[in-house]
């Protein structure tokens, strides 16, 4: 009773116009200072997190960020594509591009920024597809749905007169056009255009395969760059490269067998008018070996028409000029004779710089800084080239010294530059001297020898990639361009039609009887047919094609609005 009294009371005090509402809002909390607002949680934000990576939103974003990422690959070289740009470009702006080499830009493709949003588009994609699948898979097994009341009411609408057309021959001449057709008591219900979802799901599909195949290739190929002087071979043996990556998955083992020669070289350039100097060809004619204790077969590898054995490609991605040198130390014996691979200064003259560290030299070790003319010309009072081709090759030695070369010191060495700490200790001997032609030689001061131009060989550089998921990644592409095609081009659009006979019309038509039609708010008419149409792509004209059935359906005049 004392508890019925006191909410009597605390309703009469509530009573109030004045204090009412706010002992209404304020009396709940008082009662259960325990209610609070129910957090987010861990599951919501990870529910939230996965349907906003699944989004169409995000799988543009990404898409585009990952064409973004690739587009410093083709502005800055590449690590293990243009090693020799990567080193000149440390040279010539030390400080950039140290800078460039922090964010990966090198080496873009197995940069980790790269590789996170190529995960990312790879899960969005799979969230996007998956669904979307799912979805279609049961629109495929729907029948197209009844006709709505009023057909009058849809943008494409015609009326005629039925004569002898049934439900049974409007059905089969709805699938002689190809429509997926279902019918009831006086309606026939028609659909088309499940390719352009089809295509849509056919393209998406792609781009997850593409990503798988590009995946597969990263973790069970491999890439590897070598240079070979004309004379020269190679054999596909982890030794062999000058630079060797393979996938995490691939041994040494796992290398196809092959070998070849280098033979021959051959840059061909146009030598007279504007164009001067541009080249026309390059081709390098190599004795190939398929497997051990297999026939020589004769090969001309050119650009872009790489040497393919068993699926491991071989590309010519770079060439240049390796003179050869004999050089005789202070003891009068031959400390070195070979050619010497010269990085190009000048591209447009080939113009090249060539290092050559005799070590086995007595009583000192030698050092030479060699500048190689292909077409030699004297200009101003110096030296230089004009051509590319070895029209008139010599070699100008403008650095020799004296001294120990720093080898056994433990810090590693580029075989196309002195070491400069090294150098300083060394006894400079000669610091510019005339052009060598070849067969000519140069005696180094003070005894310290001797080096003769024997001549002129050219060395190629090669990239030997085996890459499984290739074939994959270009049927990936293919389908892509398919499935876009379709989803572009390909219309979803229904079609109803209704026979008079046992239907209505919402509205009168033009051209009936009167007689027959005593009601105009949805009057029975006999023998006589209405169709109805629409598409469910924006921007699409059915007007034509919707022209088209009611002239299928009704082979006189029609009365289409």
């Amino acid at each position: 009773m004392e508890e019925v009294e006191q909410a009597a009371r605390r309703r009469t005090a509530g009573d109030s116009p004045a204090d009412g509402p706010m002992d209404d809002a304020v009396t709940p909390a008082e009662e259960s200072p325990a209610v609070r607002p129910a957090g987010f949680g861990v599951v919501g934000w990870a529910r939230w997190f996965w349907r906003t990576l699944t989004s169409m939103r995000t799988a543009l974003i990404l898409l585009f960020l990952f064409a973004l990422g690739s587009i410093p690959g083709s502005i800055w070289p590449q690590r293990g594509v243009s090693d020799a740009k990567v080193a000149q470009y440390f040279s010539d702006s030390p400080a950039l591009a140290e800078w460039l080499d922090r964010l990966w830009l090198f080496d873009v493709f197995r940069a980790p920024w790269f590789a996170a949003i190529y995960l990312l588009l790879f899960l969005s994609l799979i969230g996007c597809v998956l669904p979307r699948a799912m979805t279609h898979l049961r629109e495929l097994r729907r029948k197209p749905p009844a006709p709505p009341r009023n057909l009058v009411r849809l943008p494409q609408h015609a009326s005629f007169e039925a004569g002898d057309l049934t439900v049974e021959t409007v059905a089969a001449r709805l699938r002689r056009m190809r429509y997926r057709v279902t019918t009831g008591p006086d309606w026939v219900a028609a659909e088309k255009g499940f390719l352009r979802e089809t295509g849509n799901l056919l393209f998406h599909v792609a781009l997850l395969g593409l990503l798988l195949a590009v995946g597969a290739g990263a973790l069970y190929g491999y890439r590897g760059n070598v240079l070979v002087v004309e004379g020269e071979g190679f054999a596909n043996t982890v030794a062999a490269y000058d630079r060797y990556m393979p996938g995490q998955q691939v041994s040494a083992e796992s290398l196809e067998p092959f070998s070849f020669t280098l033979d021959d070289f051959q840059a061909t350039y146009i030598v007279k008018g504007e164009r001067r100097g541009q080249p026309l060809d390059f081709q390098a004619n190599l004795k190939v070996t398929d497997t051990p204790g297999s026939p020589e077969r004769d090969y001309a590898l050119k650009v872009n028409e790489p040497l393919d054995v068993n699926g491991t490609l071989t590309y010519l991605i770079d060439h240049g000029y390796a003179p050869t040198f004999k050089i005789t130390d202070g003891k009068g014996q031959v400390a070195f004779d070979g050619p010497v691979p010269c990085l190009v200064a000048q591209p447009a003259t080939f113009t090249s710089e060539c290092v050559i560290k005799v070590p086995d030299a007595q009583p000192e070790q030698l050092g030479l800084l060699v500048a190689f003319l292909p077409t030699t010309v004297p200009m101003n009072g110096q030296w230089i080239s004009v051509f590319p081709g070895a029209a008139n090759p010599t070699a100008q030695v403008y650095g020799a010294f004296a001294g120990d070369l720093g080898l056994k010191n433990g810090r590693p060495q580029s075989v196309y530059e002195l070491d400069p700490a090294s150098l300083k200790k060394m006894k400079p001997l000669v610091m510019k001297a005339d052009p060598l032609a070849v067969g000519k030689k140069l005696d180094l001061p003070n005894g310290a020898g001797s080096i003769e131009f024997t001549g002129v060989k050219e060395w190629i550089a090669l990239q030997i990639t085996h890459d499984p998921g290739r074939m994959p990644a270009f049927v990936a592409s293919a389908l892509a361009v398919v499935g876009l095609v379709l989803s572009l081009t390909v219309r979803r659009r229904r079609v109803w039609v209704r026979l008079g006979a046992a239907g209505t019309s919402g509205r009168g038509t033009k051209g009936t009887d009167p007689s027959t039609s005593p009601d105009e708010g949805g009057a029975q008419r006999r023998g006589y047919v209405e169709v109805g149409g629409l598409t469910r792509t924006e921007g699409s004209d059915f007007g034509e094609e919707f022209a088209e059935i009611v002239s299928a359906l009704n082979p006189g005049e029609n009365d289409a609005r």
